[in-house]
């Protein structure tokens, strides 16, 4: 009897042996697949953040050239450390950029048993949308029946200030007056404005003002005449399309935002000029795209957004 239960204490102790190998093994494997399955999550979520970075970076220069698109993606990506990652970047019709990064990533665990890595493959896209929602506007409107030639000059009159009905209107955005009229001229509406909105137009004397605001922004852009593709350049304005809302007795009195367009000042201001000359021009800005019914009419001034 003591013989049987002896070989029993011994047979049970195997068992147990056994089971702590297995249940051991099994943790060991549980944790190894664990930290190389955060360790790929981790790597390809760096790298989708890297992707859209750089598409939504690189899209901004669509409008200038494709030079300038590979030149900032290049640039995102060597920022993130993924320079080497980048299997290609392509515009698309001239309205989309999309980027895909692919990257081997070595496994900890599972090259124990021949898996020494695994290739993750990320992509982006980014498209230019027609600005329906921004800020920094300049009080300065031109209606959307005006055909706009880029790159052809324009004069865009302002001897009165009393918004007759025709193509151009000046915008009381910030209040009446001339103060508020200038200091918005020079630094932008700070308040946002979007598709649809409602907007006053300015009377009064404002040559005086426009004349010093449109100087200040040409003395304090630091970029030779004619290079508006820099983002700092205070010459480029921001305008606003509109359809007349409210005219009387032929001035119109408000307009109605149909979306927006760029502006660059060329020539100062001098004394008895009545008019902002310069050129409309393709751009992309901070604002949003327009969505649904307030999807505003192509008028070059676009925003970026990241697509399926």
């Amino acid at each position: 009897m003591l013989y049987f239960l002896k070989k029993f204490r011994k047979s049970e102790s195997g068992n147990a042996l056994v089971l702590v190998t297995l249940s051991f093994g099994a943790i060991v494997a549980i944790l190894g697949l664990v930290i190389d399955g955060g360790h790929l999550y981790m790597t390809k979520s760096h790298l989708q953040k890297t992707a859209n970075a750089a598409a939504l970076s690189g899209a901004q220069e669509i409008p200038n050239s494709g030079a300038r698109v590979q030149r900032v993606v290049g640039e995102v990506l060597a920022s993130h450390e993924e320079g080497g990652s980048l299997l290609r970047s392509t515009v698309e019709n001239n309205r989309q950029l999309h980027v895909e990064l692919e990257r081997d990533v070595p496994l900890f665990f599972a090259s124990l048993f021949g898996r020494d890595s695994v290739s993750i493959h990320v992509e982006a896209r980014a498209s230019l949308n027609p600005m329906g929602e921004a800020k920094g506007a300049v009080p300065l409107g031109i209606d959307e029946k005006v055909e706009l030639n880029y790159g052809e000059k324009y004069e865009l009159k302002v001897d009165s200030g009393d918004s007759e009905a025709g193509s151009f209107g000046v915008l009381a955005l910030a209040g009446s007056g001339a103060n508020h009229y200038g200091e918005t001229l020079k630094h932008g509406f700070k308040d946002t404005m979007k598709v649809g909105d409602i907007v006053p137009t300015q009377t009064g004397n404002i040559a005086g003002a426009t004349r010093e605001g449109i100087n200040h922004r040409i003395d304090t852009c630091p970029y030779p005449n004619g290079e508006y593709r820099e983002r700092d350049c205070p010459k480029v304005m921001l305008v606003v399309v509109y359809k007349p809302h409210e005219k009387s007795q032929n001035q119109l009195r408000s307009i109605q935002v149909t979306g927006f367009a760029y502006f660059y000042v060329t020539d100062r201001m001098g004394r008895n000029d009545d008019s902002i000359k310069g050129t409309f021009i393709k751009r992309t800005g901070p604002g949003m795209a327009g969505t649904g019914t307030t999807l505003p009419p192509d008028r070059g001034a676009y925003a970026i957004r990241l697509t399926e």
